[in-house]
């Protein structure tokens, strides 16, 4: 009868196990998806802190960004 609970308790551990591979999923989602929006933030932080151009220079190398970043 001890061997009967055991097998049941492990039978239900691995059925829990299961379960949390969803959870892990999003969580690794969610990772990822920070880390590529800070990439992508990260280029429009670089060209409007830039010394190199001009003001409306940035305005224009940010709006070609913005839009030509939708279309890829």
């Amino acid at each position: 009868m001890k061997t009967l609970g055991n097998l049941l308790v492990i039978f239900l551990v691995i059925i829990g196990m299961l379960a949390l591979i969803p959870l892990a999923a999003i969580g690794v989602s969610i990772v990822f998806s920070i880390f590529y929006l800070a990439i992508w933030f990260l280029s429009f932080w670089i060209i409007a802190t830039s010394d190199e151009t001009t003001d409306f220079e940035k305005i224009a190398w940010l709006l070609a960004m913005f839009c030509l970043s939708w279309f890829a």
